[in-house]
């Protein structure tokens, strides 16, 4: 393989392919960021939808430092897909999460765009290998998957399927890099890669705790948000029990407390998600617990608080 790639400092317009929340998303992080965007979307309502997401946006994207140049109205829209990727450097697809919208979708863009330029999916779901195989020169095909909101949340996941070429993905973790993120490089191939894995993971026995009523939705929010969340976000998992180990670290807290992590284990379910009676207990109890509160309202507050805290985590 090893193919040339555009590097970060070469990248000066980005292509947003599909223009939903992610994609909308992505649009205000490359613009706050300095890049010119062209948006491909075949949806007649694709340019006031992310023009309105990037109007919401950009005054936390202001208050996070914005790159020099960066300009909101640094946009075109596109509903022909070549013309969209006319003079781009860097390719973002988020599109339907569909394969057959997929299959079609990479055999375009491999046949539009110069082998130089990479092709990094959003996809929360379906691997690499599988999108990049009707892709003209596939090797530059990479996972790019952010979490949302994507204009403030720095994680982003990059990996590659078995084409692909280590060097693609080192650029997109180069670009992502430049733009502030915090790219996580997934290694092997696997449903929901990492962080969607460990929040599925967390889900499924914070819903197991409410299903079997050891505790309510508040009860299971205040214990993750005044708990272990705190440390959380200041230095993960694994080196918050190496903390909590003393003196020994990591080592010191396995030899300690690692049957009781196991006992626990032993005891863990898997709740019946799809249960129409869990789901409305679940929620019920989430609205309960925010009394007169619009979703909008709580996501406000949620970006609110986020930008504090990146503040602090700077």
């Amino acid at each position: 393989m090893a193919a040339s790639y555009r590097g970060a400092d070469a990248i000066t317009t980005v292509a947003v392919v599909g223009a939903g929340l992610i994609g909308a998303g992505w649009v205000a992080a490359y613009l706050a960021r300095g890049f010119k965007v062209a948006v491909a979307d075949l949806s007649s309502d694709a340019p006031a939808k992310v023009r309105a997401h990037v109007a919401a946006a950009w005054p936390a994207l202001c208050q996070r430092g914005l790159a020099a140049g960066a300009d909101p109205s640094a946009i075109t829209f596109h509903r022909d897909l070549a013309e969209a990727l006319d003079g781009v450097d860097f390719i973002q697809e988020s599109a339907p999460e569909r394969p057959d919208v997929k299959d079609a979708l990479y055999a375009e863009l491999g046949r539009l765009a110069p082998p130089d330029v990479i092709i990094a999916s959003s996809t929360s779901g379906m691997p690499i290998s599988r999108l990049q195989r009707p892709c003209r020169h596939p090797e530059r095909c990479v996972l790019g998957h952010p979490f949302n909101p994507v204009h403030l949340m720095p994680l982003v996941e990059v990996g590659g399927g078995d084409q692909t070429d280590p060097a693609a993905i080192e650029m997109a973790t180069a670009l992502y890099t430049s733009m502030r993120k915090q790219p996580v490089q997934v290694r092997r191939e696997i449903v929901g890669h990492i962080a969607n894995r460990l929040t599925s993971a967390m889900f499924r026995e914070a819903v197991a705790l409410v299903a079997e009523g050891y505790a309510t939705v508040e009860d299971v929010d205040r214990a993750i948000r005044f708990g272990p969340a705190l440390k959380w976000a200041i230095q993960g998992q694994f080196t918050t029990f190496h903390t909590g180990g003393g003196e020994g670290g990591l080592r010191n807290f396995l030899r300690h407390f690692a049957p009781g992590i196991r006992q626990r284990w032993e005891t863990m379910t898997v709740p019946d998600l799809a249960d129409p009676s869990v789901q409305e207990r679940l929620v019920t109890q989430v609205e309960a617990a925010h009394p007169g509160q619009s979703v909008a309202d709580i996501a406000r507050h949620q970006d609110d608080r986020l930008l504090e805290l990146l503040a602090i985590l700077d």
